[in-house]
């Protein structure tokens, strides 16, 4: 095998990675799913990955990332809170769960070189993904936009929220699109990715995650643009777009975004707020405010906390929150230190997704789908290793001005 290659494995186990943290909670689905089977499932996912990490990198190549060290970090207050099972016997469970995590992404990084590699495995992943969520809509109607929910799209195959389903389609309709721009992928191949992502989209809902692509490609786009005609033509056509859909459908838009709320219920973001000034009152000993409860399942009082920053302080203290703030300050300051590139576009990307998503959203403290977004931004932002043929990184080869990049498929 040319070492200069990433083995297709990798492709592998970045899809079971995912698929660990697809969770186990959610809408019913067609076929009852047992909740220990859905965690026998995604655990076992986890294992996999780590077991087949370690079988093509057997020598434990790593490469030194930032990152990753952080969240190595992470799980110095992980442990100690979790130690005296406050939070029961779930919560070492949780730590082992992470140090699986983040050690797979350890043995990972070999092949963390700045190009797209990952990107197009997180695309083509999470496509699966939504495309099982389609299937599902495709099979029972019903079960699929149920009432509970809102008549929002949820997954009727595998028990996925409609905030988990917009996430996905939100963040690789984005990456889809900045492909394209850097003519790493035609035009047809990112349409059949961007068209029925953007449908799924909508028809979750899911305001965070609209924000969050439009904010995130904003911030993209906007890096691009000195350098790239594409980028420039691009944000020009969707600043008018977005004007003329502002004056002609601004009644449509307004109402798709309150979703029939009442002005009471969106000024609380749905009852978020009420939780959140609960935790914050919520006494806590010394030692709980510098470490945390312990790894939970991200609620309070049996309410979900529905925010990275008070998710991670509730249970990982002030110094959880410490590092994941380490975390986004160093990956965007490193992005921002870059020379403009298609690479540091994704990465801006998928960090201000996640920064955005961090309000409504938990997970930037735990196995989640955020840190993987996180860390395919640590792979665009990581240089190629400087060594010899026998470098893992991938050579850059001289094309003729006949031998455009829009062949590649996603």
């Amino acid at each position: 095998m040319n070492a200069n290659r990433t083995p297709r494995a990798v492709g592998t186990v970045w899809g079971l990675l995912i698929l660990n943290t697809l969770g186990s909670a959610g809408a019913e689905t067609v076929i009852p799913l047992p909740r220990s089977l859905i965690q026998m499932v995604t655990m076992g996912a986890l294992a996999a990955a780590f077991v087949l990490a370690l079988a093509i990198n057997p020598r434990v190549r790593i490469r030194p990332n930032a990152f990753v060290f952080l969240l190595t970090l992470l799980l110095v207050p992980s442990v100690v809170s979790s130690a005296d099972l406050g939070a029961g016997v779930g919560a070492l469970f949780r730590c082992a769960r992470l140090t699986l995590f983040v050690s797979t992404l350890w043995l990972l990084s070999r092949w963390w070189d700045g190009s797209p590699t990952f990107v197009r495995h997180h695309i083509r992943m999470y496509c699966a993904v939504l495309g099982s969520v389609v299937a599902g809509a495709v099979v029972s109607p019903g079960a699929a936009m149920p009432e509970l929910y809102g008549g929002r799209l949820v997954g009727a195959l595998w028990p996925l929220t409609p905030p988990q389903i917009g996430q996905y389609a939100a963040v690789i309709t984005g990456l889809a699109v900045l492909l394209a721009l850097g003519r790493r992928t035609g035009r047809g191949s990112a349409a059949v990715v961007i068209v029925p992502a953007l449908v799924v989209l909508m028809l979750t809902h899911t305001r965070t995650a609209t924000l969050g692509l439009l904010v995130g490609l904003a911030l993209a786009v906007g890096s691009l643009t000195l350098t790239s005609t594409a980028a420039r033509r691009f944000f020009t056509w969707v600043v008018l777009c977005t004007a003329v859909a502002a004056v002609g459908f601004g009644s449509v838009l307004q109402a798709w975004f309150l979703r029939g709320q009442s002005q009471e219920n969106f000024t609380s973001l749905t009852g978020r707020a009420k939780v959140w000034d609960a935790l914050l009152a919520a006494p806590r000993t010394a030692s709980e405010q510098l470490f945390g409860t312990g790894l939970g399942d991200k609620s309070f009082g049996g309410l979900p906390i529905d925010n990275s920053w008070l998710a991670v302080y509730h249970e990982q203290g002030l110094t959880g929150v410490a590092l994941v703030t380490a975390v986004i300050v160093v990956l965007g300051g490193v992005a921002l230190l870059r020379p403009p590139s298609l690479s540091r576009a994704c990465a801006i990307f998928l960090i201000g997704y996640c920064a955005i998503a961090s309000y409504t959203e938990a997970g930037l403290g735990d196995a989640s789908p955020y840190l993987l977004h996180l860390a395919v931004a640590a792979s665009l932002l990581t240089p190629p290793a400087a060594t010899a043929p026998s470098s893992t990184a991938e050579v850059p080869r001289r094309r003729t001005p006949g031998s455009a990049r829009t062949s590649e498929v996603i």
